[in-house]
C-alpha cells in the first residue's frame, strides 16, 4: 500500500465540462489492458457513476458503483473495519483504502477508486474542515490515497473530487505515471 499526498484545489474552478474526453481516453485505455473498474463513493453520492456511464460503451469497462453515504453500507458492504472508522473516521485515508480494496473484492474488479469528505455546507470540524475530501485508487492490488482541499459550494466540491479522482487514474492508466503515493 501506498501512503497519500496532499493538495488544495479552488472548488469554484472546477466542474464535469471538459471531462468526456479524459473518460473516453480512460474506457479505451481500460479495454486495451483487459481491465474493468468500480467505484466506492460517499460524498460524491454517484456522481463518479454518472460521469463514468455518461459516455456511449462504458458497459465495455464500468462494472458498477457502491454508494456508502452511511457508515453501515461502508462496513456491510466494503468491509470497512469498525476500528477504522472509531480511530480515523469517514474521511481518512485508512477508510477510502478500505473502501476501494472493498469496492474491488465485491466487485470483482481490478481497478477501482474511492471517494470520502465532507461537501458542507455543515459537518466540518477544525481537523477536517468542509472542503476536505479523501480519495483512494485500486489498480491490481496497489493501493495509494491522497487528501484534497476545495473551496467552493457542495455541488462544486463534489465536482472537483470526480475531477479530480478521475484525473489521477488517468494519469496511471492513460499516461502510465508512475503511481506516487
Amino acid at each position: 500500500m501506498y501512503g497519500g499526498s496532499v493538495s488544495k484545489i479552488h472548488a469554484h474552478e472546477e466542474s464535469l465540462s471538459g471531462l468526456d474526453t479524459l473518460v473516453a481516453d480512460l474506457g479505451t485505455a481500460l479495454v486495451a489492458q483487459g481491465l474493468r473498474m468500480g467505484a466506492a463513493e460517499s460524498c460524491t453520492g454517484g456522481l463518479v457513476a454518472h460521469t463514468l456511464t455518461n459516455i456511449a460503451g462504458s458497459s465495455a469497462w464500468f462494472e458498477g458503483a457502491v454508494v456508502a453515504y452511511d457508515n453501515r453500507v461502508k462496513q456491510a458492504l466494503l468491509g470497512v473495519s469498525e476500528q477504522i472508522l472509531h480511530s480515523y473516521g469517514a474521511v481518512s485515508a485508512q477508510c477510502v483504502k478500505a473502501m476501494a480494496v472493498g469496492v474491488a473484492r465485491l466487485l470483482d474488479v481490478p481497478v477501482t477508486v474511492a471517494v470520502s469528505g465532507i461537501a458542507g455546507p455543515g459537518g466540518g470540524s477544525a481537523d477536517k474542515p468542509v472542503g476536505t475530501v479523501w480519495m483512494a485508487w485500486h489498480i491490481n492490488g496497489q493501493v495509494w490515497s491522497k487528501v484534497c482541499t476545495f473551496c467552493g459550494d457542495r455541488s462544486q466540491i463534489k465536482a472537483g473530487s470526480v475531477r479530480a479522482v478521475l484525473e489521477e487514474l488517468g494519469g496511471v492508466l492513460i499516461k502510465k505515471r508512475r503511481v506516487i503515493g
